[in-house]
């Protein structure tokens, strides 16, 4: 009798062994499942849809066919302790999941824009009134329609950083490769010790502090803003391609847990965040991404905001209404 029960007590703790095994390789199983971006991303949120009837700020879920999206990247110069930030950088990016193609915008942070309530000011501005009027959340989420609208481009992911959280994540990666198209002389440096330093022409292994450094300079830079706008697209492709590296990539939902923590503010998860990582084979950003920028003329205006004359850009409509319709409207 002690034999068959002490035989009972193994076969009990076998088959309680066994079930969870199952549960455990069930559950991988299905998160993977969920995960796969043509699962995960069949249903996407819409924060604004580009039409300046529409709301701005109430987001709601759209099935998509096809794992396509518009992604609005954020960088503010809001610093430590401070609660709102002007926009510095704006990108949005169409991520096609289904050909591994991505199509990425840089918007001029001095471009002109009509503000409701407000009047003309630039569109750097927005962030920084809607927040200060509204709140830090409440009025990210009003800027981001701002955008939207102003571009004609549906928003269905947005991401804000700033420099400081730019920094962190460059260091998180333990550094980045970075293609620095020409010479950069740091003028506008965020650190004492940069001032006045010479980045020469090339390919470089960049700390956080450095690559923060060369996205925030423009004053030195013969194309001004717009060179800026390329140091910044080189920033990103620096980055995802340390991110999606073999070494990195199957440590991706421990870095995103870090990573997450420098992000100021998102409507994307983790899980949006790994579930685009996943589906990213081969990263290639010379034949997978399309870079395009969108041109003005610079004049000087009124700006019914700050109560004076400055430098403005006057986006070619024409121009940006031809991208937007081709890269961006799914």
């Amino acid at each position: 009798m002690r034999y068959k029960k002490k035989r009972s007590k193994k076969k009990i703790i076998g088959y309680s062994i066994l079930v969870v095994f199952l549960l455990l390789i069930g559950g991988t199983v299905f998160a993977y499942y969920q995960l796969k971006p043509e699962n995960h991303f069949s249903k996407v949120p819409l924060v604004s849809s580009g039409d300046k009837d529409s709301s701005k700020t109430i987001e709601k879920k759209v099935k998509i066919d096809d794992p396509i999206f518009n992604v609005l990247l954020i960088g503010s110069d809001q610093r430590k302790g401070q609660k709102i930030g002007h926009s510095d950088t704006m990108m949005v990016v169409s991520v096609d999941l289904k050909n591994y193609k991505y199509h990425m915008l840089s918007i001029p942070r001095d471009s002109r824009v009509y503000l409701d309530g407000y009047g003309y000011t630039k569109l750097t501005s927005a962030q920084y009134i809607l927040q200060n009027d509204l709140g830090a959340k409440k009025g990210i989420e009003v800027a981001v329609g701002v955008i939207s609208d102003f571009t004609g481009i549906p928003i269905n992911y947005y991401v804000e950083t700033n420099y400081t959280g730019l920094e962190e994540i460059v260091d998180a990666l333990d550094g980045i490769n970075m293609n620095v198209p020409f010479d950069v002389k740091l003028t506008h440096s965020w650190y004492p010790e940069n001032k006045n330093k010479v980045i020469a022409a090339g390919e470089h292994s960049l700390t956080g502090k450095m690559v923060t450094e060369l996205v925030h300079e423009r004053y030195s830079l013969s194309n001004g803003e717009y060179g800026r706008q390329q140091l910044q697209k080189e920033a990103l492709v620096g980055i995802a391609k340390k991110a999606l590296s073999p070494k990195t990539v199957t440590k991706l939902p421990e870095l995103v847990d870090s990573i997450s923590e420098f992000i100021v503010e998102t409507n994307m998860s983790n899980s949006d965040i790994i579930s685009i990582a996943y589906a990213v084979q081969n990263f290639d950003p010379d034949k997978q991404i399309q870079y395009h920028q969108l041109t003005g003329q610079g004049q000087t205006l009124y700006d019914d905001i700050l109560k004076n004359n400055n430098s403005q850009i006057v986006i070619n409509e024409d121009e940006m209404k031809k991208i937007v319709e081709e890269y961006y409207i799914h």
